[in-house]
């Protein structure tokens, strides 16, 4: 009988599609919903200047709340539901890349390496131009300019409608840069989220070997998944977190170059610069991931062919 400490990998030929897809939106919306708060707090705390508006993220979450209410906390989140696109597609590649490198690998960190760093290549030529548009949407605030633009509506304190401030960023980006705008830190983001997603997937499966191999055999796969990836979005964002500060400060700045960025961000904070957000992050991929995590392998194995159930051992 085979040993129920051995994690068995629901791979791309193991699933019914349509089930995948369809529950996978779904899950994918539910997770967005969840974090987005804390990505909009990620990306204000990595632009300010030293700590000349918000002291940390818990300071930032309390500001926010009390200038703008909840809805504080959602801006750009319409935008940003357009990345659901881009998720699909990350998943997609991840699992087809992993089918693929099977046929000259069988190690799962190889395969996991691989799949992670492309399927994140393929998913952030799609995201870009939405996170450039809801980074700055993020920025706004009541009287206030954070990022290059700022809503009209803004100006005088007035309200402007989700897509009105849409339309006005949008149009602003045009002028000012043209279509190249929408893609500025692009190279940034890939040398973010390439590594990231990278590192994330072999650090997730290392973890979950070890965990089962301590823990007892009674125990659930799902546990020892839903802890091994907090820890390995942890290791990632620590790895990843000076490039992510880079990404943001040269999208939301409109600067051109990567190295003078990192430059001026050493030159005016030092080091710990490049840390800024990293809580926020932290903080954030902690519940998420967990939700991604069980979200995902749950998903994978509603999604498993029928005739396959009956062969897994969870």
């Amino acid at each position: 009988m085979e040993d129920k400490r051995n994690i068995q990998i629901i791979e791309w030929e193991h699933l019914d599609k349509k089930k995948f897809y369809v529950f996978g939106v779904a899950m994918t919306m539910m997770i967005r919903v969840s974090v987005y708060p804390f990505t909009l707090i990620r990306t204000r705390l990595q632009v300010q200047k030293g700590k000349s508006l918000y002291h940390g993220t818990f300071d930032a979450f309390i500001k926010i709340l009390r200038a703008d209410g909840v809805t504080g906390l959602y801006r750009g989140f319409l935008v940003n539901t357009f990345t659901l696109i881009s998720g699909q597609c990350y998943v997609t590649t991840y699992e087809l890349t992993r089918k693929f490198v099977a046929d000259y690998s069988q190690s799962n960190t190889v395969k996991s390496l691989v799949a992670g760093g492309s399927a994140s290549l393929v998913a952030q030529s799609i995201t870009v131009p939405i996170d450039v548009v809801s980074q700055h949407l993020m920025m706004q605030r009541k009287g206030e300019k954070m990022g290059r633009f700022q809503v009209r509506g803004n100006l005088e304190g007035q309200g402007v409608v989700a897509f009105g401030q849409t339309k006005d960023i949008i149009r602003q980006i045009l002028q000012a840069d043209g279509l190249r705008g929408f893609y500025r830190g692009y190279v940034a983001s890939l040398l973010t989220y390439i590594p990231n997603s990278a590192v994330w997937w072999p650090f997730y499966h290392f973890y979950a070997e070890q965990l089962s191999s301590l823990c007892p055999k009674e125990c659930p796969h799902i546990v020892f998944q839903a802890i091994s990836g907090p820890l390995a979005a942890a290791t990632a964002s620590i790895l990843t977190n000076p490039m992510d500060v880079i990404r943001t400060r040269v999208q939301v700045e409109g600067k051109n170059s990567i190295i003078l960025t990192f430059r001026q961000l050493m030159a005016e904070e030092g080091p710990w610069g490049l840390m800024k957000g990293l809580s926020a992050r932290i903080i954030s991929a902690t519940p998420s991931t967990i939700v991604i995590v069980v979200g995902y392998e749950s998903l994978k194995k509603l999604s498993l062919r029928p005739e396959l159930v009956d062969s897994r051992h969870w």
